[in-house]
């Protein structure tokens, strides 16, 4: 299963480590289920989004994903790939960034020939082969067309989606240089958020958060000293405030670290997908690592 990870400092810029594929004890088992690529996006001091990113499996390299990358930022993507749809290029690998804005996607989305006609022109916006891509696109057109309301231009895409494409799942996180989205939808895979003060649970820590499987893991002394919210596939440490999102839940992360939450999407897609419906590549895909 594709692995997301978001956090905001904002407005503090922070200093984190990351290290998409970790954990050297796991390898050989990472050995038979190696990921489809890993990606990091961040933003510099002047705004500018970066993405760093790479298909391992293409190069059949680990050196990329397992060297840490120190970067700053107050918002940070991380994603680590397993393909459901697109070959195994960069230009198929999350995070992607369109308008300024970097997203990643956990899912399957079918039906790529009728999201193609819907988007139209905007069609143009997509670079690869992936249906997360096309999902990108079309939140990117809904937030144009409703004068930058990314909140507004997420929920319209999704429900479109729910209502008109087959659908296994539509979990994402999108960010800007100071605020994060995240949605769950429907409930087919877990979101989890954490509102952490600083220091953490104990006020004299620095974030140091490690995935089960050594699939990703995220360091940072900086934030000892300021406080952060996070967003992950999975519950990252012991700390008993992660709280799941429920499916359909919009998160909002504002420029200060104001949290809103919004049932967006109440109802489940209309035309639900299950693992049986899947082809065996996108199956795989989506089942727990």
């Amino acid at each position: 299963m594709c692995r997301l990870f978001g956090l905001s400092s904002a407005p503090e810029r922070a200093h984190a480590t990351f290290w998409l594929l970790d954990a050297p004890d796991s390898l050989s088992r990472q050995s038979h289920h190696d990921p489809d690529g890993t990606g990091l996006g961040y933003f510099d001091a002047d705004g500018a989004p970066h993405v760093d990113k790479a298909p391992i499996a293409a190069y059949q390299d680990r050196a990329f994903a397992q060297d840490a990358r120190q970067v700053r930022s107050a918002t940070f993507l991380a994603h680590v790939r397993y393909a459901s749809t697109g070959n195994l290029e960069a230009r198929n690998t999350h995070p992607f960034q369109q308008d300024g804005r970097l997203f990643a996607h956990n899912g399957v989305i079918e039906g790529l020939d009728d999201l193609d006609a819907h988007l139209g022109d905007d069609r143009s916006l997509v670079a690869g082969d992936t249906d997360s891509e096309r999902f990108f696109a079309l939140i990117t057109r809904e937030t144009r067309d409703r004068d930058g309301d990314i909140t507004a231009g997420i929920e319209h895409a999704a429900r479109w989606i729910s209502r008109k494409l087959p659908v296994y799942a539509l979990n994402l996180v999108l960010v800007t240089r100071d605020e994060l989205w995240a949605l769950r939808y429907p409930d087919t895979h877990e979101l989890f958020v954490l509102e952490r003060p600083a220091g953490g649970l104990h006020g004299d820590r620095h974030l140091d958060h490690s995935g089960s499987h050594g699939r990703m893991r995220v360091h940072s002394e900086h934030l000892a000293g300021h406080p952060a919210v996070v967003v992950a596939s999975e519950r990252m440490d012991d700390n008993p405030h992660w709280r799941a999102l429920r499916p359909g839940e919009l998160l909002h992360v504002g420029p200060d670290l104001h949290t809103t939450l919004h049932l967006v999407l109440p109802d489940p897609p209309a035309h639900l997908l299950t693992l049986d419906d899947l082809r065996p590549d996108a199956a795989a895909s989506q089942r727990a690592a």
